[in-house]
């Protein structure tokens, strides 16, 4: 799976072209004195299949284009609700716009059968309540503090468990040594299938941390990214840069122990319900979603704070799908007690 999403180099190659094609044409368009009648038209859709090098064949057009409007209508309505003060958050189109569901699904990374799902020892919500007692803490933002790493983007590959995972680690080593470095999700996607992960099909975060237990981990500088997952492990123990002695499950369910392990502890694997066109089309605001279920985790992300505005509670989670994507990358996602798209539902971090 995964690869299903890939548009084709030739594809990818039309587009730039046709971009190529429109600026000489609009360039030359005026010293040439074209009449109005020859003076080219983009609709919004041919303008965003060139503003992100896509190009389809006729019959593929069609089919695609009618899966961009009906976004495109959703997106919006909910813009409308916002303005009229009904919809607490916005959205905007993006270079998702005209997935199919089953593609979106893949993107997600995360639906793996509950049935297998991986889980392990889990700290007690008494211990991290009196921890966090020293703190009390309405606002936690590990950005600020030097915790979390650059935006990054995991591309058409389902890999965020990687990118959940390495997120967490990433933060316990700057928290242990003074230095941020960027953990290679790569080394995961392509050495960690022995230990239960599935590429760019998905994974449990606890099974990613199981390898890191056994092997460690090398940065992305050695071991960069490419958001495939047909290559070789390349993985060399003598330049992995981080290791962990072991990992720890939040109660399940529970966010004031979820809320209590973040300001106590650091950034924190989540994962959450992602499978809903507000959540791909999230451009910004408090994120609420009243068809999110707490039982149906699609995707990995980092969870990195958590603060108030107006009144209202929210999370912060860092998304692997680039800066473009939400508030620089990034979401605030409504923090109410009710377990939210299940985010404590399968919540963990790493013991170095």
């Amino acid at each position: 799976m995964g690869t299903d999403l890939n548009h084709t180099h030739a594809v990818q190659q039309a587009g730039l072209l046709l971009r190529a094609a429109l600026v000489f044409v609009l360039l030359l368009g005026p010293q040439q004195g074209l009449s109005d009648s020859d003076e080219v038209v983009l609709t919004e859709w041919e303008i965003w299949k060139i503003s992100n090098g896509i190009s389809y064949d006729e019959l593929d057009d069609v089919q695609r284009r009618a899966i961009w409007e009906e976004n495109k209508r959703i997106i919006e309505n909910n813009n409308e609700g916002f303005m009229m003060g009904r919809r607490p958050f916005t959205m905007l189109m993006n270079r998702y716009g005209d997935l199919t569901r089953r593609e979106y699904r893949v993107l997600q990374g995360a639906m793996i059968d509950a049935h297998f799902v991986k889980r392990g020892r889990t700290i007690s919500a008494g211990r991290l309540r009196n921890n966090a007692r020293k703190f009390d803490a309405w606002f936690v933002d590990y950005r600020r503090l030097g915790y979390v790493t650059e935006v990054k983007d995991q591309g058409y590959c389902g890999s965020c468990w990687a990118f959940s995972t390495t997120g967490a680690i990433e933060g316990q080593l700057y928290k242990k040594t003074g230095q941020l470095i960027s953990l290679s999700e790569q080394n995961l996607v392509d050495c960690s299938r022995s230990y239960g992960t599935y590429g760019c099909s998905g994974a449990w975060m606890a099974n990613a941390y199981d390898y890191v237990v056994k092997n460690g981990l090398m940065a992305t500088s050695s071991y960069p990214y490419t958001s495939v997952d047909d290559q070789p492990c390349y993985y060399d123990n003598k330049l992995a840069v981080a290791h962990i002695k072991d990992y720890r499950f939040i109660p399940k369910g529970d966010e004031q122990a979820l809320a209590d392990a973040v300001a106590t502890i650091g950034p924190i694997t989540v994962a959450i319900d992602a499978d809903h066109s507000s959540f791909l089309f999230y451009s910004s605001g408090i994120y609420e979603e009243p068809m999110c279920n707490p039982n149906n985790l699609s995707h990995a992300v980092l969870l990195v704070g958590y603060g108030s505005e107006g009144g209202k509670n929210y999370w912060i989670i860092k998304n692997s799908w680039g800066s473009s994507w939400g508030e620089g990358g990034f979401m605030r996602l409504i923090r109410d007690g009710t377990n939210t798209c299940g985010i404590a539902s399968y919540a963990l971090y790493p013991i170095l």
